[in-house]
């Protein structure tokens, strides 16, 4: 992820993101043609009606973080609009207007990068959009523009006493020429800012709780045509023989068509097309990789690999001379650590609603990336990408795995076999775990070289999993010298330590894997912080004095270490429990978290009691959401740690609901307090920022109930404790 580039609005990039704007369907609507709200729209951004209603169009998808908020709450404060007469509604799927400037223009929502990437241009956008309506209004009053000011919704002339409505100035308003150019110093001081730093009341909700949403699985358009697809029991397996007379009996069926990816079933009913793929006898193509894929054996060869420093890796960190660092070691402290695959599991499983009419194509489905979505469409239909138009309401849930698309290209694929009917494709959740494009199985090796005082001198971290980035973007994977920030992720951190050499091994085995909530550095992060607790164990250090220590330089850092710690009032023993800390730089953000547990010795189980995390994102625009993107990943983690695994025996994925596939349940679920620290600094990720410290913090809490038994593989089974206390 580049860096965030400094945005100064000319007449030029105004005009351009002018062109072609229309009202996109509102996340509380069916799939109709909405309304204008007003004539007068500046630019692609917002509309001004009469009657003072202002929508703003948000870029990013929704997906439960409250993004359909807070961007347009950024436009809403430099153009010092009423909150309450403002409507959002989803942007139209045109990248070049709308998309990320910090994701290279790219229209996704991924890599909690959403805040942080449009943060400015948003800003930006409604302070010129505010520059528009003074020049208007000073025209309208012949007045100097200099003389006006705003309050929200209206322009106030002081010297005369005249106040004009936005909604009065949109009547007869025109985008001047020339623009007057908008830079950040026209933005407002964050100690004036209106909502920025607020609570304001999420606008997705109350359509969420009357049950007026529109989620993909809701679309349902005139005439439409259902369709389930079989897929196969081994990833990447083509059908090769079909036998679907049983299939073809069932009343409803209209047809049975084959697919890259299985065999879809269309009907008229979703239980008539669940019903006769049930009944499909499918001779499957025999790929001898995926099908040799047991992911318990895997692990072991990952492991041997993760230890051979004779095999070269993709330098993900270098600082200093790490090699030096060993030579000269008094100590060496080395350490493994596996994590297992984990599943996506959305509460909303994949569904995609298409029709195409000769080499065009709509789709409706939640998705995190029409770009991406856009792409795979147009290539499925061998068309180019501008006769394909994507619709995006609300997702139940993404977490990375609703940027693939299978589900998309299915329901194109048996759309063009119906021109022009609508054909919705649904997974059930059976289809949904079964057919993830999960987070990578992965082995590390770390090694700490440590001097006579056990001081750390070098670090060296070796990081083998199969490549997400490789799959998903092979141009960049290779542009960057075979790097994965998404599956090798978090290997770097803030503790001053001399040499710091951290590898990444693709270690490709004939299975696909997808970005999960906060990815790489949920296991990265793992082994990195359960290393940090050992040393400071050998040193004889509290875990917490220890990483201060080592973060002096990093105050900010160091801010959220004594924050989680003082909310957990860490000095304080509990009897039969045990807390543990850890500390990320994930996503950009500082986030520490305190987890206090128990440990029944005799079954192996682990319990979460109570979890503190303190967190500074940058600059708080919504602390209250903050707070609930940090709560429901710090569940997340706890998931990961403590019960969430795929089993692959020999290529088929063992686990097919959630009655084998253990989320936290409600009574599983502990405490969790949340300490927001604002900051001047620019907005950082959020929304995948409170997975990676829980699982360490498991761990170190674990190492301290038992007087150092290390837990090294993710998650911490109840099998596997007991193996490690054995």
């Amino acid at each position: 992820m580049s860096d965030l580039a400094t945005h100064v609005l000319s007449r030029r990039s105004f005009l351009l993101t002018s062109a072609g704007f229309a009202i996109a369907v509102a996340f509380g609507a069916r799939p109709e043609p909405a309304a204008s709200a007003g004539p007068f729209k500046p630019n692609a951004w917002v509309a001004i009606g009469e009657d003072d209603i202002i929508t703003i169009m948000s870029p990013a998808c929704e997906m439960g973080q409250g993004i359909m908020t807070t961007l347009p709450l950024l436009i809403a404060e430099d153009l010092d609009a009423d909150w309450s007469k403002v409507r959002v509604v989803q942007s139209p799927d045109d990248a070049k207007v709308y998309g990320n400037p910090g994701f290279n223009g790219v229209l996704t929502t991924v890599a909690s990068a959403a805040t942080r990437g449009y943060y400015e241009k948003m800003r930006l956008t409604g302070a010129q959009t505010r520059k528009v309506l003074l020049v208007n209004a000073a025209e309208a009053w012949n007045v100097p523009v200099g003389e006006l000011s705003t309050e929200p919704g209206v322009v106030v002339h002081v010297r005369s006493g005249r106040r004009i409505r936005y909604g009065e100035i949109a009547k007869n308003a025109t985008v001047p020429d020339p623009l007057p150019e908008t830079s950040k110093s026209d933005l407002k001081p964050l100690a004036q800012c209106r909502y920025i730093g607020q609570d304001v009341p999420r606008i997705d909700i109350a359509a969420k709780v009357n049950g007026s949403a529109v989620y993909g699985s809701d679309i349902t358009l005139p005439n439409t045509l259902y369709a389930a697809v079989l897929h196969p029991p081994v990833q990447s397996e083509k059908p090769e023989q079909i036998d679907d007379s049983a299939a073809k009996a069932i009343k409803g069926i209209v047809a049975v068509v084959p697919l890259p990816t299985g065999v879809g079933v269309i009907g008229e009913t979703v239980e008539a097309t669940m019903k006769a793929k049930a009944t499909l006898k499918v001779a499957w193509s025999n790929t001898a990789q995926p099908r040799a894929y047991t992911s318990a054996k895997i692990l072991e060869d990952y492991r041997a690999i993760a230890g051979d420093w004779g095999q070269k890796g993709a330098e993900m960190v270098k600082k200093g001379d790490a090699t030096a660092a060993f030579a000269g070691a008094a100590r060496v402290v080395a350490a493994d650590f596996l994590a297992d695959h984990v599943a996506h599991v959305c509460m909303e499983p994949l569904c995609a609603t298409a029709v195409v009419t000769g080499d065009a194509a709509e789709v409706w489905a939640s998705n995190q990336s029409p770009t991406e979505i856009k792409e795979l469409c147009a290539h499925a239909l061998h068309t180019v990408e501008e006769k394909v138009k994507i619709n995006t309401p609300l997702l139940g849930g993404g977490f990375g795995r609703r940027t693939d698309g299978e589900e998309v290209v299915e329901a194109v694929l048996l759309a063009k076999t119906m021109p022009g009917r609508p054909i919705k494709v649904v997974w059930s959740r059976e289809d949904d775990i079964r057919n993830d494009k999960w987070r990578p199985l992965s082995a590390q090796r770390i090694e700490v070289a440590l001097d006579a005082s056990a001081t750390i001198i070098g670090w060296r971290h070796r990081v083998v999993a199969e490549s997400y980035l490789a799959r998903a973007l092979p141009g960049v994977f290779q542009k960057i010298g075979g790097r994965d920030p998404v599956s090798a992720g978090g290997g770097d951190f803030k503790y001053a330590v001399p040499a710091h050499l951290v590898e990444y091994v693709r270690a490709r085995r004939g299975f696909e894997v997808g970005a999960w909530r906060g990815v790489g550095p949920g296991y990265t992060k793992f082994a990195v912080e359960t290393v940090i607790d050992e040393v400071a164990a050998l040193k004889g250090v509290d875990p917490v004095a220890f990483r201060l220590d080592l973060l002096q330089h990093e105050p900010r850092a160091a801010a959220v270490v004594q924050a989680a710690a003082q909310m957990a009032d860490w000095a304080r023993t509990r009897e039969g429990r045990g807390l543990g800390i850890a500390y990320s730089d994930a996503l950009g953000s500082h986030t520490a978290a305190v987890v206090e547990v128990s440990l029944d010795r005799a079954s192996g189980e682990i319990k979460a009691h109570n979890v503190w995390v303190a967190v500074d994102a940058g600059i708080a625009v919504q602390p209250k959401n903050i707070v609930a993107q940090i709560e429901g990943a710090a569940i997340f983690g706890l998931g990961a740690a403590l019960t969430e695994r795929i089993n692959v025996e020999n290529g088929e994925v063992k686990e097919s609901n959630l009655h084998d596939y253990r989320v936290q349940r409600m009574s599983d679920v502990p405490p969790i307090e949340v300490k927001v620290i604002s900051t001047d600094n620019p907005p950082t990720g959020i929304g995948e920022a409170g997975v990676a410290p829980i699982a360490p913090a498991i761990a170190n809490a674990v190492a301290r109930l038992t007087d150092g038994r290390r837990l090294r593989h993710l998650p911490m089974l109840p099998e596997r404790v007991k193996k490690a206390l054995a």
